[in-house]
């Protein structure tokens, strides 16, 4: 995304120092302070920059202001690339055997995790609470019950579809690990964003009482 020359300036900036406060801005431009901070205010509309409130013993609290995540992020990276190529090095290293070892490694882990935070055994509050954790990992969930009582969810993006795409292996194991955590139901896949579907989407049937 191409942004105007100041408000890259500013981004630019922030990488290189961190932390700053209006002052410290200022010290890198020429145009008004009031120009800066309308940059500044609209970066932090777009999530790119956050403000923080630095309080002192005597006098009034000043602002610093630094790169959120997502600003970090507008920055050439190698995420997207990167993990599929260390899976890569390792089945050439040690065979398929090892990175699907490591695969069902991690996928222990999501597990674990997600027992750790569930608190609910009633099923629909466990389905909210499943939806709520995956949508706070960046899976975009929507849930919606039908008329059976059963469950479609929908997951409108994969923050890990480049390993997907190249390994099926984690949506076998995403599904392994739905299935265990609701052992009582029946958990069906009906589309996939790996293979081109605009969102994956699941059916959780509710558990045959008895």
């Amino acid at each position: 995304m191409k942004r105007a020359p100041t408000r890259q300036k500013l981004l630019n900036i922030l990488k290189k120092d961190h932390k700053l406060t209006i002052d410290g801005i200022m010290e890198y431009f020429t145009i008004s302070e009031i120009a800066v901070r309308r940059h500044i205010h609209e970066l932090e509309s777009q999530g790119l920059i956050k403000r923080n409130t630095i309080k002192q013993k005597i006098g009034r609290p000043y602002y610093t202001y630094e790169l959120t995540e997502e600003g970090h992020r507008t920055f050439p990276n190698q995420f997207d690339k990167l993990p599929v190529e260390l899976l890569k090095d390792l089945e050439e290293l040690q065979g398929l055997d090892a990175v699907k070892q490591l695969l069902n490694k991690r996928a222990e882990r999501e597990k674990t995790y997600f027992e750790t935070e569930l608190k609910a055994e009633d099923f629909d509050q466990r389905i909210k609470e499943v939806a709520k954790i995956q949508d706070e990992k960046g899976y975009m969930v929507e849930i919606e019950k039908t008329a059976d009582g059963h469950y479609e969810m929908k997951n409108y993006n994969c923050p890990i579809s480049n390993i997907a795409s190249c390994y099926k292996q984690v949506c076998d194991n995403e599904k392994r690990v739905f299935d265990e955590l609701f052992a009582k139901s029946e958990v069906i896949p009906h589309s996939c964003i790996t293979k081109g579907d605009n969102f994956c989407k699941w059916t959780i049937k509710r558990p045959t009482e008895g």
